[in-house]
């Protein structure tokens, strides 16, 4: 099992009202293997339960001297993310700079250097770019399901194209709709660079553009001021993970050779989507990768085999968490990241 640090202390039975305050300390960053029906599954007698290790803020000379102690100060990623790098081990081994994203409530980022004949430098961080880019948060917005609209574009005549799930009526924005719907009213001129909408109003006045006119028992659909205000921040502390994590590994944005998009958004994120809205630097399409769920293909290989099982521990011990908040730059990169790109 995988999952983010919360999810996997609430199955365990581990406590975790210090992980809602800083430093956020986990009860253990250790994999941990548990009787599993004593956490109440109704499996076979005997059978046991693994955690994924999970990645935290620990730092020694040497990252791989042996295990980190159980309770370490600063914040920890889940092993949802150790399970994302050991199904993606494949891309970032090769040589080069790599970034590993999975874009959720919780983003969660790796940057991975590896050079010929040498062991990699990872570095992990998290980003809480909350629901908004799921659907989350948003007016009008809703979950990957029939009804949603999952495509936006705008005509040379101002006319609007949607795309809906399912090919029926529109019931709300998922989010692949909600980048699609931002890039192209920005393009447009419908919302200008700083995020604000220009001479569109619903019904009662407020900033917003109409996406579907009220049909029966169907509501309108708008994307309001609020709305956007909310994409603007989850995707500004993306980038802002992103750059940070990149400064702390002393590399440029421009020189990530592969860029990794996991996650069940980030397979059907709109790259040219999320460039022109801010999400993703500007680098040449050929260098992003959309690869799914990566964290469920990094848990089967860990339920298969007893080896992955330990490549994940060593990972996890490898990894260099990062507290981007932490950074002297956090607060102005973030500022400077609100923004849309001319």
């Amino acid at each position: 099992v995988c999952g983010n640090t919360a999810m996997q202390h609430l199955l365990a039975g581990w406590p975790v009202a210090q992980l809602g305050r800083a430093p956020f300390v986990a009860a253990t960053r250790e994999a941990a293997e548990l009787p599993a029906r004593s956490l109440g599954l109704a499996v076979g007698r005997g059978t046991a339960l693994y955690l994924a290790p999970s990645i935290g803020g620990f730092f020694r000379g040497d990252p791989v001297a042996g295990p980190p102690p159980a309770q370490a100060p600063g914040g920890v990623i889940g092993g949802a993310e150790v399970a994302a790098l050991l199904a993606t081990e494949a891309e970032w081994s090769r040589p080069g700079t790599t970034l590993v994203m999975d874009i959720g409530t919780n983003t969660e980022i790796s940057l991975v250097r590896s050079a010929h004949g040498g062991e990699a430098q990872l570095w992990s961080a998290s980003c809480p770019s909350g629901p908004a880019l799921e659907g989350g948060h948003i007016g009008c917005g809703m979950r990957a399901a029939e009804g949603a609209i999952e495509r936006v574009a705008v005509d040379p005549d101002g006319h609007l194209r949607l795309q809906v799930i399912g090919r029926g009526a529109p019931v709300g924005l998922c989010g692949s709709g909600v980048l699609d719907a931002l890039a192209a009213f920005v393009r447009a001129g419908w919302i200008d660079r700083r995020g604000r909408i220009v001479n569109r109003a619903g019904a009662d006045g407020r900033r917003a553009i109409r996406l579907a006119v009220a049909a029966g028992d169907r509501p309108a659909l708008d994307l309001e001021q609020d709305d956007v205000r909310a994409v603007q921040l989850a995707k500004s502390a993306i980038r802002t993970g992103t750059q940070l994590l990149a400064a702390e590994a002393g590399v440029a944005e421009e020189a990530i050779d592969r860029f990794v998009v996991a996650g069940a958004f980030g397979a059907y994120l709109d790259l040219d989507a999320a460039v022109a809205v801010g999400l993703l630097p500007a680098l040449p399409r050929e260098r992003f990768l959309q690869v799914g769920n990566a964290a469920g293909l990094g848990v089967q290989q860990m339920l298969a085999s007893v080896e992955r099982r330990a490549r994940a521990e060593t990972l996890a011990r490898r990894c260099r968490y990062v507290e981007l908040a932490s950074r002297a730059d956090f607060q102005k990169t973030f500022l400077t990241q609100i923004g849309f790109p001319s």
